[in-house]
């Protein structure tokens, strides 16, 4: 049995840094991105990194996050990561990050709705695809084995210990297990929910949902307010420091807050300012193809979308999955990003703060997991080994194909949530509650039999981690 001292779930800034850090601590431990090398770096660029660069103290920052995130907000976490930002930033300079620059030399900052002094700072449009390229860099230089090819089944746990995880290896089709000391969940958000599982399925808080763990935080879903209207196509909050203008349909100008009630609105970008234009040459291009609009001469008709969660497994200052209300550890069991729920954000999310919650949680998780693994040894191999014929039953009973359809049921599922439409009304959960254990109750069925490269079957899988993470918002306190 494949044994590996911790097991690593993503792709994404967390999932990298988690990966980095572990390593430096001294383990080896295993990358597992079923999206392959460079996937994340197509992922919607939402905005860039909130950093008090021109500020004495991250004082006014941590103020900003709790003001956006409301009485939720845990202020001693939002501190603490605030506090790091510029010490963030300037590490990825040091790895070869290239900052949009203003005269002087320093990074450029922007001023965006949220934040009360200019704070974004970044790649303009590349953010997310440059950092990920950065720290892909630092991967590959530590020797971080890395598998594209086998997608996350479960975990394998034993009295509230994690023992290892079973995979589905698509090269193969295989059902196997790993034997692990550690497992770092760091995937994707669950967004696709109101979407396509493709959007995100949220595997990270499926897997520790499906081991008991009790999610947090999964009742406040912040929603995106640079989403062009008719599509799933979101453009980063940072034009709105560049010149970019929010408008009423009437012309008068507007908040983000307009757009996310409802009021139809427009993104008018011809007089985005000149010298930030070539940091946004690809906003320009996805418009006029994906949307068929000339930024320099039409303005964007924009609705409201959830394009990012921050809900997911509970986690302690060290990364660490809790429960009994955050008193006792999930041994083993470590979540950053998207996958874990730190209490940062609260109800709303400040813009560029999760990309530095990305960070900065997979930094701790990763060195806590690395010096936590030195002094432990490994267990309950017979129990790895044994949960394979739990999951080959599992994926069996998907290839029968006796349920509805992965379209129908995404497409079902996507609408179910999206009536929602954030609000905690007790009978309209009650309603999407009842239509979602119906859509559950049908199955999934898969009519593609091959087990070798069945991307049918995977989305199947996603789907069923997916009704779980959706029950746990419906079922959420408000």
């Amino acid at each position: 049995m494949e044994s590996w001292d911790i097991v690593v779930f993503g792709s994404g800034p967390a999932a990298l840094r988690a990966a980095i850090a572990s390593a430096d601590a001294g383990t080896i431990p295993l990358l597992i991105d079923s999206s392959g090398v460079g996937s994340f770096s197509g992922a919607a660029p939402l905005s860039g990194l909130a950093a008090s660069i021109d500020e004495l103290d991250s004082t006014a920052h941590c103020n900003d996050t709790v003001t956006a995130g409301g009485e939720t907000t845990d202020k001693v976490v939002a501190a603490r990561f605030c506090g790091e930002a510029v010490s963030v930033l300037a590490e990825l300079e040091r790895w070869g990050l290239v900052l949009r620059r203003r005269e002087g030399g320093l990074p450029h900052t922007s001023e965006v709705p949220g934040h009360s002094s200019p704070r974004l700072t970044g790649c303009g449009d590349s953010t997310a695809r440059e950092v990920t390229r950065i720290l892909e860099e630092q991967v590959i230089k530590r020797g971080v084995p890395r598998r594209s090819d086998l997608i996350p089944l479960s975990l394998v746990m034993d009295n509230q210990q994690v023992r290892g995880v079973v995979v589905l290896d698509l090269l193969t089709g295989d059902v196997s297990s790993i034997q692990s000391k550690a497992v770092i969940l760091a995937t994707e958000g669950h967004q696709g929910i109101w979407s396509t599982p493709s959007n995100g399925p949220g595997t990270g808080a499926a897997l520790a949902a499906s081991a008991g763990v009790l999610l947090s935080g999964m009742a406040n879903s912040p929603r995106h307010p640079l989403t062009i209207r008719g599509t799933d196509m979101h453009l980063p909050i940072d034009l709105l420091g560049s010149g970019g203008r929010l408008r009423k349909e009437t012309g008068e100008d507007a908040g983000p807050e307009a757009v996310l009630v409802g009021e139809g609105c427009v993104l008018d970008l011809r007089s985005l300012d000149a010298t930030a234009s070539p940091w946004f040459a690809q906003t320009t291009r996805r418009v006029r193809e994906r949307a068929g609009l000339d930024i320099a001469t039409e303005v964007i008709p924009l609705s409201p979308s959830v394009a990012t969660t921050t809900g997911g497994a509970p986690v302690d200052e060290s990364g660490r999955v809790t429960f009994d209300d955050g008193s006792m550890w999930v041994t083993g069991l470590y979540a950053a990003g998207r996958s874990a729920n730190t209490g940062m954000h609260g109800a709303g999310m400040l813009p560029g703060n999760q990309l530095l919650e990305d960070l900065v949680t997979g930094n701790i998780a990763g060195e806590h997991a690395g010096a936590w693994t030195s002094n432990t040894s490994f267990g309950g191999s017979s129990l790895v080994e044994g949960a394979i014929q739990a999951e080959q039953n599992r994926v069996a009973s998907l290839m029968r194909g006796g349920g509805e359809s992965v379209g129908r049921v995404s497409a079902t599922m996507s609408s179910i949530m999206s009536n929602l439409n954030g609000t905690r009304d007790e009978r309209a959960l009650e309603a999407a509650a009842t239509s979602l254990a119906g859509l559950r109750e049908k199955g999934i069925g898969v009519t593609d039999h091959s087990m070798v490269m069945n991307t049918e079957l995977v989305t199947a899988i996603h789907l069923e981690g997916m009704f779980a993470l959706a029950e746990a918002i419906i079922g959420s306190e408000g």
